[in-house]
């Protein structure tokens, strides 16, 4: 009895090994497949796709013929401009309500999302906040005048 449970787990260990060895194989050792040859992968496929950036500052320039709009950002003390090109896609919004480009204006401050492609900066959304009045920056600036205090008799 000892001698066949010997004997059949044997032939099962064999089994075992050689199907192993045959997938290996089999895995290692695809069969050979004529290709074609395949076109060149272009430059542009081989990127990985562009990240979305952000800027955000005060409109400079807005040039209706060129579709642009130039942001200008206070980085370190000096101005940074970044020129973004606006296309059919782009979302520009004021608030919930849709706005074209001839509603941006110089002085409007802007938050643009935007990607690289073939060297421009081309907008995917830019939401408009509208340039305050003049009045109302001078306002700001003077701050708030005091009222004269009231004489001790009156309170």
């Amino acid at each position: 009895m000892k001698k066949t449970i010997a004997i059949i787990v044997a032939v099962l260990f064999v089994f075992a090994l050689t199907s192993i060895s045959f997938a290996a194989e089999k895995k290692a050792a695809p069969a050979p497949v004529e290709k074609k040859e395949a076109a060149p992968v272009k430059a542009e496929e081989k990127k990985a796709p562009a990240k979305v950036k952000q800027v955000t500052g005060e409109v400079a320039a807005v040039d209706e013929k060129a579709m642009t709009i130039t942001v200008s950002k206070k980085m370190k003390g000096k101005a940074v401009e970044t020129v973004v090109t606006v296309d059919d896609k782009t979302k520009i919004m004021m608030g919930k309500e849709k706005k074209t480009l001839a509603d941006v204006k110089a002085g409007d401050k802007v938050n643009v999302h935007y990607k690289e492609v073939d060297g421009k900066n081309v907008a995917k959304s830019v939401a408009i906040k509208p340039a305050e009045p003049v009045e109302k920056k001078a306002g700001k600036k003077a701050g708030k005048k005091a009222e004269p205090a009231m004489p001790a008799e009156q309170k």
